[in-house]
């Protein structure tokens, strides 16, 4: 009897419908597509939908294939209908429509203020505009920078505000391959900012409070406050509270470096690993209970309260939300309904929560998060079966790290597009740090249970604390060892493709034994090569200055080919942070790795630089010109670290092409230089404003 397999995209019918729908989001956050166009092919496409239904059903049969055609383009259109909704710029009573720069505003806070060294960050909700002194109800989110102060420090979620301040354009920092911040904040719907001093804004009486987000922050402090009472040491402290409810206030950020070159980051990144633990230890504790085993409604009822409340305790993030979907699917459907493909609950979860918010798709953890999934629901059963193991817990280690690596296989390249480093240890990493930080959450989640009882509490935070070092002190050791991480890896959106080609189709080839994916591999691999030659070859000719956007700080690299020159503040070499979000990006997406202590093609008089013909001087003090008859040409005038000088003053001595202002100024100084270039006739560059200066050389 020969058996029928049913395919793949029958028994999971939600993968037929999320590539419409991830399509329809890009088509309309790339095009901008006006919302009459988007509604006319919507209604369009349901009126040829009803027609079609109205059709004897033998014209229906025979053209069941038109159907689909149509349903597709539907889902299409629909995403881009909720991709167009998200945005809060079109919502007539966003902000933006009524602000101006003599405006004020009226917000609330919306979340717990985070403290930092000198500043305190808000997320606020905007509740009025007010312009002549006539207050006009508005909708929005803006962020908001408090200098810290006695005043400052008391604020908390609820409290209203009048801001006097004008807002700020969220913008990037112009650097090569930096972060697209403008990007990632308009994804949540922020698109001003503001620094404020204590005489820009004013605390209204009472406060705006929604109870369920009262109730989360409430137990959300309650947790870190019973952290802080039980757990000493601040390293501990902090990885403490990033593994339980993923609160990243107190973390070490040298520690969570060391986390991500060991490849262990999700640990401290609250993800699925978290909320699938959590189910496991409820499941386990339910399965116990006589009354709730018997009663299948109350269980799921439990079960489901449970993960929700712990997604919304965590801060929602878009792998927690998708697990959480996920477990919602699989729950209900293991209860009620007939068993169903774990694929179509993995691609139902995502749709569902890309109709929710369609900016999720550009989540890097929801990406990782269904990777890794994907990774795992393919791959780690035939991982797991390359090896025969008779020992019972030897093959439960090999089980577990088959888990690993099959997530390993699926999220690597993305994870060298977005981090450019691969952790060359994590098959060890993970082989420990899962299993102990799995025995670390659990250990925490009693201390919260007995933190009344000061006599089982304060043993048990002494457990954790020392478990949480041993941790700590075995991730910090493997990230010390010199081949630890592979790091500054080259990797564009096009080679990330042709790798994930080369990976799936390789799998492919090893699971099926099909030439077709054999040949797919051999084909992507080589145009991954050429790809990579072509960088070199492109990068051999490279000549290039970059002055850097890094708030008040000076910073200047002279690239040639793959190697780098830089001339700057000490502290952006010494700091490791400032480094690495600032100057590191840019070196890996321009591949100059090499650092070189006396640059080819770079000579430096006093503050002059003369690099393959082009002459920069930099002042970056205050000296007093000589007028000269004959002025020395200058190609760039660099003006760094606030000197107390006058153009003018310089002009008299030099001939500049360029006037160019860093951002260790102050914004009210370039602002006064801006119009003496402008009395000068001489062009200038702000590089506050409009981002990093970079000029290529032929």
């Amino acid at each position: 009897m020969q058996h029928y397999k049913v395919p793949l995209w029958k028994t999971a019918p939600f993968i037929r419908l999320l590539p419409p729908l991830v399509a329809g989001i890009m088509v309309e956050w790339y095009t901008s597509i006006h919302l009459s166009f988007i509604l006319a092919g919507f209604f369009s496409l349901i009126f040829i939908l009803v027609v079609f239904r109205f059709l004897p059903i033998g014209a229906r049969y025979r053209l069941r294939w038109l159907q689909g055609m149509f349903i597709n383009p539907l889902i299409m259109v629909s995403a881009m209908l909720f991709t167009w909704k998200s945005d809060a710029r079109h919502d007539p009573q966003w902000y933006g429509h009524f602000y101006t720069d003599s405006s004020s505003l009226v917000v609330s806070i919306s979340e717990r203020p985070v403290t930092k060294e000198r500043s305190i960050k808000a997320s606020c909700i905007v509740k009025a505009v007010i312009n002549n002194g006539k207050s006009v109800s508005a909708r929005g989110s803006v962020l908001l920078y408090f200098s810290r102060d006695s005043q400052s420090v008391k604020l908390g979620y609820g409290n209203r505000i009048i801001v006097t301040k004008n807002l700020q354009r969220i913008r990037n920092s112009g650097n090569p391959g930096a972060f697209d911040y403008e990007r990632y904040a308009a994804f949540h719907q922020l698109f001003h900012n503001a620094f404020l001093k204590s005489k820009d804004w004013l605390l209204l009486d009472g406060k705006e409070l929604n109870p369920v987000r009262q109730f989360i922050f409430s137990m959300q402090q309650y947790v870190v406050d019973v952290l802080h009472r039980f757990i000493d040491d601040g390293k501990e402290l902090g990885i403490a509270e990033a593994l339980l409810i993923g609160y990243k206030e107190d973390l070490d950020k040298d520690l969570v470096q060391a986390y991500s070159n060991a490849g262990v980051v999700h640990i401290i990144a609250i993800s699925g690993l978290h909320l699938g633990l959590i189910y496991m230890l409820l499941s386990w504790i339910l399965n116990r209970l006589p009354v709730v085993r018997k009663t299948k409604f109350i269980k799921v009822i439990i079960l489901l309260s449970c993960l929700w409340l712990f997604t919304l305790l965590t801060g929602a993030s878009g792998s927690v939300l998708r697990s959480a979907v996920m477990f919602t699917f699989i729950l209900i459907g293991k209860n009620y309904f007939k068993q169903a493909s774990v694929y179509n609950s993995l691609a139902g979860s995502a749709f569902l929560l890309l109709c929710y918010d369609p900016y999720l798709l550009w989540d890097v953890g929801f990406q990782l998060s269904y990777l890794a999934l994907l990774g795992i629901v393919w791959l780690q059963s035939p991982i797991n079966k390359l090896l025969f193991i008779r020992q019972k817990w030897l093959a439960r280690i090999w089980e577990l790290n088959s888990v690993t690596l099959a997530a390993q296989v699926m999220t690597f390249p993305a994870c060298i597009y977005y981090f450019h480093q691969f952790p060359n240890l994590f098959f060890i990493t993970n082989l420990v740090a899962v299993p102990l930080s799995t025995v670390i959450l659990f250990a925490e989640i009693t201390l919260i249970c007995i933190s009344g009882f000061s006599v089982l509490a304060i043993p048990a935070g002494r457990v954790v604390a020392y478990m949480l070092w041993l941790m700590n002190n075995f991730i910090t050791k493997l990230n010390n060892l010199p081949f630890a991480v592979w790091d500054a890896i080259f990797s564009n959106i096009y080679s990330t493709w042709l790798l994930y080609i080369s990976v799936i189709a390789t799998s492919s080839w090893l699971l099926y034994r099909r030439k077709t994916f054999l040949y797919a591999t051999m084909f992507s691999l080589s145009l991954f090569l050429l790809l990579h030659v072509m960088v070199v070859l492109q990068t051999s000719k490279q000549v290039m200055l970059v002055i850097y956007n890094i708030p008040q700080h000076q910073g200047i690299d002279f690239i040639q080919g793959d190697s780098f020159q830089f001339v700057g503040d000490s502290s952006l070499k010494a700091d490791g942070m400032l480094k690495n979000f600032h100057l590191k990006p840019a070196r890996i997406y321009l591949h100059a790795g090499k650092e070189a202590i006396n640059q080819s093609g770079l000579e430096r008089r006093n503050d002059f630089f003369v690099f393959h013909g082009k002459t920069i001087l930099v002042v970056d003090s205050t000296v007093v010109y000589e007028p000269m008859q004959n002025r020395m040409p200058v190609d760039i005038l660099l003006l760094s670290k606030n000197p107390a000088i006058r153009i003018a003053g310089i002009v008299a001595a030099v001939r500049p092409s360029m006037v160019v202002f860093d951002a260790s100024n102050s914004l009210w100084k370039i602002a006064k230089w801006k119009k003496e270039c402008e009395g000068l006739i001489l062009p200038c560059f702000s590089i506050p404003e409009q981002g990093a200066f970079v000029l290529p050389i032929d």
